[in-house]
């Protein structure tokens, strides 16, 4: 596989909420099924959305950088998925529903080579120290949608802690493979590759979020309810590299 995108992404919100698993069925692509997250056998297997904030910074494409696109905010909608490979095991991996960026021409470039669904909107972000505490940290993505700016933000310990092992955390974090439908209905696959992140203990939340307009009727039920889980990842430089296309089945007569 070819390295197509080098970067860093940087302070990550992670905003997750649990969904019927039939609500995603008619967006998986082609040679994908849903990720379920279930830590032991005992355990009822739970399907994810997550609304996601970041800085993706000191962007390189193919070992160039774009100037005045560097470095923007993205905030995207995604769910988790799983491919099987021959030898029966897994690689696990994201399909994202919406993504986010104020640049036209990161939208041109990505929608056009590489099919992934970004839209443009202005973005914002803030990070900061708390005033009444320089022991926590603010971090806040904006949007806006429809001429009304949309949020995403937290208070959290500045104190990174690793990732529990076996965690919502880990689940969440550690897919490492993007699948995009393509037109023609074939999928394409990329790999991503970071190494494994620290998070910051999350104290309050904020989330300012027109999930039916901004995602379409089926995500209505999510505007104004809390996520069940939240988490705000330091982040790492990233590798995204090219993988394969999985054309679809061939009918012979």
């Amino acid at each position: 596989m070819f390295t197509f995108l080098t970067a860093e992404w940087r302070k990550l919100i992670m905003a997750q909420y649990e969904v019927p698993p039939e609500l995603l069925l008619s967006h998986l692509p082609y040679g994908v099924e849903l990720d379920l997250f279930q830590p032991t056998p005992s355990a009822s297997p739970r399907c994810f959305v997550s609304l996601v904030g970041f800085l993706f910074d000191r962007v390189r494409i193919f070992g160039l950088s774009v100037p005045l696109h560097t470095s923007f905010e993205e905030v995207n909608l995604r769910f988790y998925v799983r491919r099987t490979l021959p030898d029966g095991t897994f690689r696990r991996g994201v399909v994202f529903l919406s993504e986010i960026v104020a640049s036209p021409a990161i939208t041109l470039i990505a929608r056009g080579l590489y099919g992934e669904p970004y839209t443009t909107a202005p973005t914002d972000h803030l990070w900061a120290r708390s005033a009444e505490n320089p022991d926590h940290v603010e971090i806040t993505y904006s949007w806006k949608h429809h001429r009304l700016w949309q949020s995403l933000a937290v208070r959290a310990l500045d104190r990174p802690q690793p990732m529990p092992p076996g965690s919502l955390e880990e689940f969440i974090t550690e897919h490492y493979w993007g699948y995009t439908r393509r037109p023609d209905g074939s999928t394409a696959e990329y790999g991503v590759e970071h190494p494994r992140w620290q998070l910051f203990p999350i104290l309050q939340h904020r989330i300012a979020c027109d999930f039916a307009s901004l995602y379409g009727p089926d995500f209505a039920s999510l505007t104004g309810r809390p996520p069940v889980h939240l988490l705000l990842a330091e982040g790492s430089p990233v590798r995204i590299r090219w993988g394969e296309v999985l054309p679809l089945p061939t009918h012979e007569n």
